[in-house]
């Protein structure tokens, strides 16, 4: 189960164990197809595949289903299907059509098309192998929607369990929050030494965050959960070298640096994207799959951007060169000058140095993204996004959901001791007088998507 309660598949397609794993189901449906292919039959194998598919099946249904599972009992009667073993007159592919058509019944509407493919394959061991696999995938959805109705209780229970936790350890540790006393700390500095560009208030008209260039001149008092945006924001840019990280983010630093790396790599490829336009204007950037192609030659070298950022973009901006050059022969259009080349190719090269213009100018756009996701939500964020970021909109999707996401959680658990914290960071004199409060203990997260929750401060 991931972060979001959500069941997946733990064994990736490419790792031994699934390759291992493989080769043992290949070698026990090559031993179904001799069984079935010998004279007489033998059914033995079958038989036990459609026991454990009833199964399947019966676990599938709800209390209230008796008629489905009174159709499931006759249907696949076990005593009935052995007899007709016995006389070498059982029928896979008719006892199959019988299973496809209460898989109809029973799969979620994202599984149709799925139980629909299966219904014209005629071998009948590939149709049980597809079965099982499709079989496979409604179990796993049912465990998804049990956990997705149960979820509001995992989440209350969660935050209680690991706030209690926290809390034994504090009270053998009295010095635990120091750490995270000096986080905050920097954080209300950042605040009064740096010109805000998300306020928690004024929004623009479109309902996404205010330009930098709206806001710079903007002197609102601080409050608590500008505070807290502004350090859960600091632990994208930590220096992996400083070894204060609070206390209360330990257990979501391995996550947080996944979201600080995916962040770094969105850089590059917004840069990338950003610099390629310049050059090859809305006739190319006009086509959707042009975009991709772009992405895909990017996306394809990211993984080894932060060892090797010279030799990446050097590779990245060759190939970027030869898909414009090759889009616009296409096309029947002027192929770019060599000057012009030339440049395209130094300026892409030069996004491995993060002082670069564009390197510098894409990353603080997305951070500020990130800001706005976590005052505002996500899909009020996504409205007016920043010039150069249009792109990878469904990349920065992605990003702030599971940055919203993860700082929500940890607010909703760490909530009370933020709050004594910030009493002592923030004067009177300088707190907002109005601020938006929750009770973990009293909200019930299931009234919003929790991707779509923007920051709060726990009172």
């Amino acid at each position: 189960m991931n972060h979001d309660f959500h069941m997946e598949e733990v064994l990736p397609p490419n790792s031994l164990e699934g390759k291992v794993m493989e080769k043992m189901h290949d070698a026990f449906w090559d031993h179904l197809k001799q069984q079935l292919s010998a004279t007489p039959p033998d059914f033995s194998c079958a038989l036990e595949l459609l026991q454990e598919i009833k199964e399947i099946l019966l676990s599938l249904l709800l209390p209230r289903q008796n008629r489905l599972r009174s159709e499931i009992e006759a249907a696949l009667d076990m005593e009935l299907l052995g007899q007709e073993a016995v006389r070498a007159a059982l029928s896979v592919p008719r006892h199959s059509k019988c299973i496809l058509n209460m898989m109809t019944l029973l799969c979620a509407p994202v599984r149709d098309e799925a139980v629909q493919k299966l219904e014209n394959i005629a071998d009948p061991v590939c149709l049980l192998r597809g079965i099982f696999q499709v079989l496979g995938l409604m179990k796993m959805d049912m465990v998804n929607y049990t956990i997705q109705s149960l979820q509001p209780h995992l989440q209350e229970h969660s935050i209680q369990h690991e706030r209690a936790k926290f809390q034994e350890l504090l009270n053998k540790q009295p010095g635990l929050l120091n750490h995270t006393t000096k986080w905050l700390s920097r954080a209300a500095s950042d605040l009064t030494t740096l010109p805000p560009t998300c306020p928690d208030a004024p929004v623009s008209s479109s309902g996404a965050c205010l330009s930098p260039n709206e806001v710079v001149n903007s002197s609102e008092p601080v409050s608590p959960a500008m505070v807290l945006s502004q350090g859960f924001l600091n632990l994208l840019l930590w220096d992996p070298e400083n070894e204060e990280f609070p206390e209360t983010l330990l257990r979501d630093r391995a996550r947080l640096q996944e979201l600080e790396s995916q962040l770094h790599q969105l850089t590059v490829l917004a840069s990338v994207l950003l610099v390629a336009s310049s050059f090859s204007g809305s006739v190319l950037f006009g086509s959707p799959q042009f975009v991709d192609k772009l992405k895909r030659i990017t996306k394809a070298r990211l993984g080894e951007f932060s060892s090797r950022p010279e030799e990446v973009m050097l590779t990245v901006s060759e190939q970027v060169s030869q898909a414009i050059h090759q889009s616009l022969k296409n096309m029947g259009l002027g192929a770019l000058s060599s000057d012009s080349t030339a440049s395209l190719i130094g300026q892409l090269q030069s996004i491995a140095k993060e002082e670069s213009c564009v390197h510098s100018v894409i990353d603080q756009r997305i951070h500020l993204f990130l800001k706005c996701c976590l005052v505002l939500g996500v899909q009020r964020s996504l409205l007016d996004l920043p010039g150069g970021l249009t792109l990878i909109e469904a990349e920065l999707a992605e990003l702030g959901q599971k940055f919203v996401s993860l700082t929500h959680h940890n607010q909703q658990v760490f909530g009370p001791y933020y709050t004594e914290i910030l009493k002592t960071i923030i004067p009177p004199s300088q707190a907002l007088e109005t601020e938006v409060e929750s009770d973990s203990t009293s909200s019930n997260p299931s009234t919003l998507d929790q991707e779509e929750q923007p920051i709060i401060f726990l009172g």
